[in-house]
Protein backbone atom coordinates (compact mmCIF):
# COMPACT_ATOMS: atom_id res chain seq x y z
CA UNK A 1 0.00 0.00 0.00
CA UNK A 2 2.59 2.05 0.84
CA UNK A 3 4.86 1.45 -2.06
CA UNK A 4 1.48 2.28 -4.53
CA UNK A 5 1.26 5.49 -2.36
CA UNK A 6 4.82 6.34 -2.65
CA UNK A 7 4.61 5.97 -6.59
CA UNK A 8 1.69 7.68 -7.49
CA UNK A 9 3.06 10.74 -5.20
CA UNK A 10 6.20 10.32 -7.78
CA UNK A 11 4.38 9.71 -10.94
CA UNK A 12 1.25 12.88 -9.84
CA UNK A 13 3.38 15.43 -7.94
CA UNK A 14 5.47 17.30 -10.14
CA UNK A 15 2.06 17.57 -12.33
CA UNK A 16 0.22 18.87 -9.10
CA UNK A 17 2.83 21.76 -8.25
CA UNK A 18 2.74 22.81 -11.56
CA UNK A 19 -0.94 23.02 -12.01
CA UNK A 20 -1.19 24.81 -9.15
CA UNK A 21 1.59 27.16 -9.90
CA UNK A 22 -0.57 28.02 -13.06
CA UNK A 23 -3.24 28.76 -11.30
CA UNK A 24 -2.40 31.16 -8.76
CA UNK A 25 0.12 33.03 -11.42
CA UNK A 26 -2.72 33.33 -13.70
CA UNK A 27 -5.83 34.23 -10.87
CA UNK A 28 -5.48 37.86 -11.47
CA UNK A 29 -5.11 37.59 -15.18
CA UNK A 30 -6.93 40.03 -17.68
CA UNK A 31 -4.91 39.38 -20.76
CA UNK A 32 -6.68 38.02 -23.58
CA UNK A 33 -3.84 35.74 -24.83
CA UNK A 34 -3.00 34.37 -21.51
CA UNK A 35 -6.56 33.99 -19.32
CA UNK A 36 -6.76 32.18 -16.35
CA UNK A 37 -6.31 28.58 -15.40
CA UNK A 38 -9.85 28.48 -14.69
CA UNK A 39 -11.40 29.82 -17.60
CA UNK A 40 -9.69 27.34 -19.46
CA UNK A 41 -10.79 24.33 -17.15
CA UNK A 42 -14.23 25.83 -17.48
CA UNK A 43 -13.74 26.06 -21.58
CA UNK A 44 -12.55 22.57 -21.26
CA UNK A 45 -15.52 21.23 -19.84
CA UNK A 46 -17.87 22.85 -22.35
CA UNK A 47 -15.82 21.88 -25.24
CA UNK A 48 -15.00 18.32 -24.89
CA UNK A 49 -18.19 16.87 -24.77
CA UNK A 50 -18.81 13.41 -25.60
CA UNK A 51 -19.55 14.38 -28.89
CA UNK A 52 -16.41 16.38 -29.82
CA UNK A 53 -14.39 13.51 -28.39
CA UNK A 54 -15.93 10.83 -30.75
CA UNK A 55 -15.66 13.15 -33.98
CA UNK A 56 -12.02 15.03 -33.22
CA UNK A 57 -10.50 12.96 -30.47
CA UNK A 58 -11.16 9.88 -31.44
CA UNK A 59 -9.92 10.29 -35.14
CA UNK A 60 -6.78 11.60 -34.01
CA UNK A 61 -5.84 8.61 -31.42
CA UNK A 62 -6.61 6.17 -34.70
CA UNK A 63 -4.17 8.06 -37.27
CA UNK A 64 -1.42 8.22 -33.98
CA UNK A 65 -2.01 4.71 -33.36
CA UNK A 66 -1.41 3.33 -37.06
CA UNK A 67 1.54 5.68 -37.92
CA UNK A 68 2.90 4.37 -34.84
CA UNK A 69 2.01 1.19 -35.72
CA UNK A 70 3.57 1.22 -38.92
CA UNK A 71 6.56 2.66 -37.83
CA UNK A 72 7.58 0.52 -35.56
CA UNK A 73 6.95 -2.73 -37.70
CA UNK A 74 8.88 -1.39 -40.64
CA UNK A 75 11.31 0.34 -38.39
CA UNK A 76 11.97 -3.42 -36.45
CA UNK A 77 12.03 -5.45 -39.59
CA UNK A 78 14.47 -3.02 -41.63
CA UNK A 79 17.06 -2.58 -38.63
CA UNK A 80 17.05 -6.40 -37.69
CA UNK A 81 17.95 -6.87 -41.83
CA UNK A 82 20.49 -3.90 -41.71
CA UNK A 83 21.64 -4.77 -38.21
CA UNK A 84 22.27 -8.63 -39.42
CA UNK A 85 23.92 -7.57 -42.82
CA UNK A 86 26.65 -5.53 -43.02
CA UNK A 87 26.59 -5.48 -46.58
CA UNK A 88 22.98 -4.07 -46.75
CA UNK A 89 23.97 -1.63 -43.68
CA UNK A 90 26.82 -0.18 -46.13
CA UNK A 91 24.48 -0.19 -49.22
CA UNK A 92 21.62 1.91 -47.09
CA UNK A 93 23.53 3.60 -44.34
CA UNK A 94 24.27 6.89 -46.65
CA UNK A 95 20.47 6.80 -47.54
CA UNK A 96 19.03 6.73 -44.28
CA UNK A 97 21.19 9.18 -43.37
CA UNK A 98 20.03 11.89 -45.92
CA UNK A 99 16.48 11.33 -45.26
CA UNK A 100 17.14 10.97 -41.27
CA UNK A 101 17.87 14.72 -41.86
CA UNK A 102 14.80 15.88 -43.71
CA UNK A 103 12.35 17.21 -40.97
CA UNK A 104 9.08 15.22 -40.99
CA UNK A 105 7.24 18.32 -41.07
CA UNK A 106 9.17 19.21 -44.44
CA UNK A 107 7.57 16.10 -45.73
CA UNK A 108 3.70 17.15 -45.65
CA UNK A 109 3.53 18.98 -48.66
CA UNK A 110 5.64 16.09 -50.08
CA UNK A 111 3.47 13.56 -49.06
CA UNK A 112 -0.12 15.35 -50.16
CA UNK A 113 1.18 15.16 -53.48
CA UNK A 114 1.08 11.43 -53.42
CA UNK A 115 -1.14 10.36 -50.81
CA UNK A 116 -3.93 13.34 -51.05
CA UNK A 117 -5.30 15.05 -48.40
CA UNK A 118 -6.98 12.22 -46.20
CA UNK A 119 -6.23 10.32 -43.66
CA UNK A 120 -3.70 7.80 -45.37
CA UNK A 121 -1.47 11.50 -45.71
CA UNK A 122 -1.75 11.89 -41.90
CA UNK A 123 -0.55 8.63 -41.33
CA UNK A 124 2.25 8.66 -43.48
CA UNK A 125 3.12 12.08 -41.85
CA UNK A 126 3.33 10.56 -38.37
CA UNK A 127 5.16 7.00 -39.44
CA UNK A 128 7.94 9.19 -40.93
CA UNK A 129 8.78 10.85 -38.13
CA UNK A 130 8.44 7.76 -35.88
CA UNK A 131 10.20 5.13 -37.73
CA UNK A 132 14.01 6.63 -37.65
CA UNK A 133 13.93 6.15 -33.84
CA UNK A 134 12.79 2.75 -33.75
CA UNK A 135 14.96 1.87 -36.91
CA UNK A 136 18.10 3.28 -35.14
CA UNK A 137 17.80 1.58 -31.80
CA UNK A 138 17.01 -1.58 -33.37
CA UNK A 139 20.24 -1.39 -35.74
CA UNK A 140 22.17 -0.85 -32.14
CA UNK A 141 20.07 -3.24 -30.06
CA UNK A 142 21.16 -6.20 -32.87
CA UNK A 143 24.83 -5.06 -33.73
CA UNK A 144 25.34 -5.25 -30.09
CA UNK A 145 24.01 -8.85 -28.95
CA UNK A 146 25.86 -10.90 -27.29
CA UNK A 147 28.86 -12.45 -28.90
CA UNK A 148 28.65 -15.96 -26.73
CA UNK A 149 24.99 -16.29 -26.94
CA UNK A 150 25.38 -15.63 -30.85
CA UNK A 151 28.15 -18.23 -31.10
CA UNK A 152 26.14 -20.31 -29.26
CA UNK A 153 23.18 -20.60 -31.16
CA UNK A 154 25.49 -21.15 -34.11
CA UNK A 155 26.53 -24.08 -32.44
CA UNK A 156 23.63 -25.53 -32.10
CA UNK A 157 22.43 -24.58 -34.98
CA UNK A 158 19.66 -22.19 -34.38
CA UNK A 159 19.12 -19.82 -37.35
CA UNK A 160 16.17 -18.39 -38.97
CA UNK A 161 12.98 -16.86 -37.06
CA UNK A 162 13.74 -19.14 -33.76
CA UNK A 163 17.33 -17.21 -33.79
CA UNK A 164 15.63 -13.97 -34.13
CA UNK A 165 12.76 -14.79 -31.64
CA UNK A 166 14.74 -16.38 -29.09
CA UNK A 167 17.88 -14.25 -29.35
CA UNK A 168 18.30 -10.87 -31.28
CA UNK A 169 15.06 -9.74 -30.57
CA UNK A 170 14.42 -10.30 -27.07
CA UNK A 171 18.45 -9.13 -26.30
CA UNK A 172 17.60 -5.58 -28.61
CA UNK A 173 14.39 -5.58 -26.45
CA UNK A 174 15.57 -2.99 -24.77
CA UNK A 175 16.65 -1.03 -27.06
CA UNK A 176 13.80 -1.10 -29.45
CA UNK A 177 11.73 -0.40 -26.71
CA UNK A 178 13.89 2.91 -26.19
CA UNK A 179 13.01 3.38 -29.56
CA UNK A 180 9.66 3.26 -29.50
CA UNK A 181 9.18 5.55 -26.67
CA UNK A 182 10.96 8.02 -27.97
CA UNK A 183 8.73 7.51 -31.06
CA UNK A 184 5.83 7.67 -29.52
CA UNK A 185 6.52 11.78 -28.56
CA UNK A 186 7.17 12.32 -31.97
CA UNK A 187 4.20 10.18 -32.70
CA UNK A 188 2.15 12.95 -30.67
CA UNK A 189 3.55 16.13 -32.28
CA UNK A 190 3.40 15.12 -35.84
CA UNK A 191 -0.27 14.16 -35.14
CA UNK A 192 -1.32 17.88 -34.75
CA UNK A 193 0.80 18.99 -37.30
CA UNK A 194 -0.45 16.75 -39.69
CA UNK A 195 -3.90 17.58 -38.85
CA UNK A 196 -3.22 21.04 -39.52
CA UNK A 197 -3.44 20.83 -42.97
CA UNK A 198 -6.09 20.36 -45.34
CA UNK A 199 -8.07 18.35 -42.28
CA UNK A 200 -11.63 18.93 -41.15
CA UNK A 201 -11.44 17.25 -38.03
CA UNK A 202 -8.74 16.28 -35.39
CA UNK A 203 -7.19 17.92 -32.37
CA UNK A 204 -4.69 19.82 -34.26
CA UNK A 205 -7.19 21.11 -36.83
CA UNK A 206 -9.66 22.09 -34.21
CA UNK A 207 -7.07 23.90 -31.87
CA UNK A 208 -6.39 25.75 -34.68
CA UNK A 209 -9.97 26.58 -35.75
CA UNK A 210 -10.00 28.25 -31.81
CA UNK A 211 -7.01 30.20 -32.64
CA UNK A 212 -8.46 31.83 -35.76
CA UNK A 213 -11.69 32.39 -34.66
CA UNK A 214 -9.82 33.94 -31.47
CA UNK A 215 -11.56 31.28 -28.60
CA UNK A 216 -8.29 31.86 -27.10
CA UNK A 217 -9.89 29.74 -23.47
CA UNK A 218 -10.78 27.11 -26.11
CA UNK A 219 -7.63 26.99 -27.73
CA UNK A 220 -5.82 26.68 -24.45
CA UNK A 221 -8.10 23.78 -23.25
CA UNK A 222 -7.02 21.92 -26.76
CA UNK A 223 -3.62 22.54 -25.55
CA UNK A 224 -4.06 21.43 -22.28
CA UNK A 225 -5.92 18.23 -23.60
CA UNK A 226 -2.90 17.41 -25.80
CA UNK A 227 -0.74 17.01 -22.66
CA UNK A 228 -3.12 14.93 -20.77
CA UNK A 229 -3.48 12.95 -23.24
CA UNK A 230 0.50 12.35 -23.98
CA UNK A 231 0.35 11.91 -20.28
CA UNK A 232 -1.70 9.12 -20.31
CA UNK A 233 -0.16 7.77 -23.15
CA UNK A 234 3.53 7.88 -21.49
CA UNK A 235 1.56 5.63 -18.84
CA UNK A 236 0.22 3.56 -20.96
CA UNK A 237 3.46 2.92 -22.67
CA UNK A 238 5.49 2.16 -19.27
CA UNK A 239 2.51 -0.63 -18.25
CA UNK A 240 3.22 -2.02 -21.21
CA UNK A 241 7.30 -1.76 -21.27
CA UNK A 242 7.11 -2.82 -17.54
CA UNK A 243 5.19 -6.68 -19.00
CA UNK A 244 6.98 -6.92 -22.06
CA UNK A 245 10.34 -6.24 -20.34
CA UNK A 246 9.69 -7.64 -16.91
CA UNK A 247 12.91 -9.92 -17.33
CA UNK A 248 14.93 -7.11 -17.97
CA UNK A 249 13.92 -4.90 -14.80
CA UNK A 250 14.01 -7.79 -13.04
CA UNK A 251 17.03 -8.66 -14.11
CA UNK A 252 18.67 -5.04 -13.29
CA UNK A 253 17.07 -4.45 -10.07
CA UNK A 254 19.02 -8.25 -9.23
CA UNK A 255 22.05 -6.33 -10.18
CA UNK A 256 21.95 -3.39 -8.00
CA UNK A 257 20.97 -5.38 -4.89
CA UNK A 258 24.23 -7.62 -5.14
Amino acid sequence: MLSAAKRALTVLGLPAVLFSVWWFATADSTDFYFPALRDILAAFGTVWTGERLATDVLPSLVRLAEGYLLASAAGIALGVLIGTKPAVRDVLEPVLELFRAIPPPVLVPVIMLFAGIGDTMKVLVIASGCLWPVLLNTVEGVRSADEVLSDTCRAFNITGFARLRHFLLPGAGPQIVTGMRQALSIGIILMVISEMFAASNGLGFTVVQFQRSFAIPEMWSGVLLLGILGFLLSLLFRLVENRALAWYHGLRRAQRSS
